[in-house]
């Protein structure tokens, strides 16, 4: 007997989204995530159909002091050219047109799973941004991870070494946002952002039953082409080594305001960029609890009102929870 593809609708799943009067159910996104970073980073435009060309200063020139009727050696600066890259996040859907019209509202139930495609869109771009590595998956574009990597690395000055070990551990990013330090591209030409197709009613080819069988669907593409491009590392900080077991248990934890504090320090002009702190859940909690014992002396925690909505502040900057920061990050060496 066939068996149906896992990756379609089925009789199954579309009577677990209906409600007992047969109009479409709103679900419960219990798999939704925060992850902010989206809403937060600039964009523009590349100048390669694939990406970015930055052209970044290497090096000064040589000035001299001088006597009367002594020269000096001409000089000249150096500079070197980078090329960053995007990717393109891909996904399809398609719903079996008589299954769909069971429904009372075709368009709500349509919706309902074209949600579930943008959250996944969404999750798996906040995961690449800090993660993402074309070494190891081509497909991908370099996140911030990759970047700081090395505690022997030219930019080992913006990595701190919070003491973790083992493959436990966590990060906190300060990341200074600006057209000159660290700013999000699409490809020169293209559309920025997700972008929705829905493709109507299409003729597809189904693998179920009869192999190379057609039916018609409903069929949604969500295209999303976007990279990152780090123009100067040193707008960009990474607190690396939070082991979360000992941040937990309370027991050599990692001292969560005393690194903030550091990582502020690493910007060489706070005022050229946009800083912004990103931290997962757990981080987060502790950082909270952290503060409660600072209140006394006046705790750097603060609520603070952005475009009307309350955001936690740390020395002015916004703090935000990021759900794609992983927990079990390798020690960084």
């Amino acid at each position: 007997m066939a068996t149906l593809s896992s990756n379609v609708l089925t009789l199954v799943d579309w009577a677990k989204r209906l409600d007992p009067d047969g109009s479409a159910a709103v679900i419960a996104e219990m798999l939704s995530q925060s992850n902010e970073i989206l809403t937060d980073m600039p964009f523009k435009e590349g100048n390669l159909p694939t990406g970015e060309r930055t052209t970044v200063r290497t090096g000064l020139p040589s000035v001299y002091w001088r006597l009367v009727n002594q020269g000096t050696a001409v000089s000249k600066s150096t500079t070197a050219q980078i090329d960053e890259s995007c990717g393109m996040l891909d996904a399809w859907s398609e719903v079996d047109k008589a299954l769909a019209d069971l429904n009372s509202d075709v368009a709500a139930f349509r919706l309902s799973e074209a949600a579930a495609f943008i959250e996944a869109m969404n999750q798996e771009m906040a995961q690449t941004l800090f993660y993402g590595n074309s070494g190891t998956a081509p497909e991908e574009f370099n996140g911030l991870a990759v970047r700081y990597s090395s505690l022997s690395a030219a930019n080992a000055a913006n990595i701190i070494d919070c003491g973790g070990s083992g493959s436990d551990n966590s990060s906190i990013w300060l990341v200074g946002w600006g057209e000159q330090s660290c700013f999000g591209i699409f490809p020169k030409g293209s559309k920025a952002g997700l972008v929705h197709e829905d493709l109507g009613i299409q003729t597809v080819e189904t693998t179920a039953a009869v192999g190379g069988s057609r039916m018609r669907a409903y069929q949604d593409h969500f295209e999303w082409k976007m990279g990152l491009a780090l123009k100067d590392w040193r707008f960009s900080v990474r607190a690396a080594n939070i082991d979360i077991s000992n941040l937990v248990a309370k027991s050599s934890a990692a001292d969560l305001y005393d690194t903030m504090i550091k990582m502020v320090h690493r910007l060489p002009n706070k005022n050229m960029v946009k800083p912004v702190y990103y931290m997962n859940r757990t981080c987060f909690e502790f950082l909270d609890i952290q503060g409660r014992d600072d209140v006394q002396t006046g705790g750097q925690l603060s609520y603070e009102n952005i475009e009307g909505k309350p955001v936690y502040t740390f020395r002015g900057y916004p703090v935000r929870i990021c759900d794609a920061l992983l927990e079990t990050e390798t020690r960084v060496t």
